[in-house]
């Protein structure tokens, strides 16, 4: 999650606006780096004294910013928005929206409303797969930044950068691996052999590995590899 952050943080540096980020398309290699893929709906931010980029609306269900559907103004906080839903399917292994589900729980943003983050029922929604190997403290603070990134108006989200740093805080108090105690220059690839310190390296690797093919398959089985044009609150 910290390294994909970093990857759109520097799309934002750049000036450019991924605009369709989801799960699908973020592509993991043999030593869990990962990188972006099919940058057709990229576009360069804002300049100058403009805060957004105005476009015809297009994107994912699911993962698109609602202010951007809605008015169909873009800006780096587009990203943000699709980031926290992005943050919510890896806790909880499901797609931003599942229709094989029982009705109240086919949205993801609208099922995790009943499981607040502060409350006892929050473990929950956590990943089953994940069997317990993980560290609820780290979740919570997960969920929590992941809602801060999925608030409506754009200017109440954090920035790229703010995100990049509190997800540092969260892996760096916590047993999942973390690069704490870096600065932002210094970062380096997470090394899958120090996740999980209380528990033996190669079993953890195995577990991660398992997981993260098992929610690939899970997120890219149904979801349609074109994309989708949106207008204005006309969604399912």
């Amino acid at each position: 999650m910290y390294y994909v952050h970093r990857i759109l943080l520097y799309h934002c540096v750049s000036s450019v606006i991924y605009r369709d980020f989801k799960s699908s398309n973020v592509l993991l290699n043999e030593d869990f780096k990962p990188k972006l893929s099919d940058f057709g709906l990229a576009r360069e931010g804002p300049t100058g004294e403009h805060t957004h980029v105005s476009t015809a609306v297009v994107g994912t269900y699911g993962y698109a910013a609602p202010d951007y559907i809605e008015t169909g103004r873009l800006t780096t906080k587009s990203d943000v928005w699709s980031f926290g839903v992005v943050l919510y399917e890896i806790l909880t292994g499901r797609r931003s929206l599942e229709r094989n589900r029982p009705r109240t729980e086919q949205k993801l943003l609208e099922w995790i409303k009943h499981f607040p983050v502060d409350g006892k029922k929050f473990g929950m929604i956590l990943d089953p797969r994940l069997e317990n190997q993980y560290s609820l403290s780290a979740a919570r603070g997960i969920a929590k930044l992941a809602d801060t990134c999925l608030m409506k108006s754009a200017k109440d989200r954090p920035k790229m950068s703010q995100v990049v740093e509190r997800l540092k805080q969260i892996m760096g108090t916590s047993d999942v691996g973390s690069p704490s105690g870096k600065s932002s220059g210094d970062d380096e690839p997470i090394d899958s052999n120090k996740i999980g310190n209380q528990m033996d390296a190669s079993a953890s690797s195995r577990r991660r590995i398992a997981h993260l093919a098992k929610l690939s398959e899970h997120v890219g089985g149904i979801s349609r590899r074109g994309f989708m044009v949106m207008q204005r609150a006309k969604v399912p």
